[in-house]
């Protein structure tokens, strides 16, 4: 298995989630276990709502703003 990082973006939010990556010799590699999957489904979700707190559980959140020239 390989550490990865994804981001979740939802909104003025986004999220870095530490994740898993399985590799296989199949044709679909590398891939998230079904519990990462779940996790990044629960963090869309809490930054979706504006639950920040739910969301810092599954890792880093950031808000974003926009920048104009």
């Amino acid at each position: 298995m390989k550490k990865a990082v994804k981001i979740v973006h939802e909104g003025k939010y986004a999220a870095e989630v530490p994740v898993e990556l399985i590799e296989d010799s199949g044709g679909w590699s590398p891939y998230l276990s079904a519990a990462d999957a779940s996790k990044l489904d629960a963090v869309r979700k809490a930054l979706r709502a504006g639950d920040i707190a739910a969301a810092t559980k599954h890792g880093r959140i950031f808000e974003l703003l926009p920048v104009s020239p």
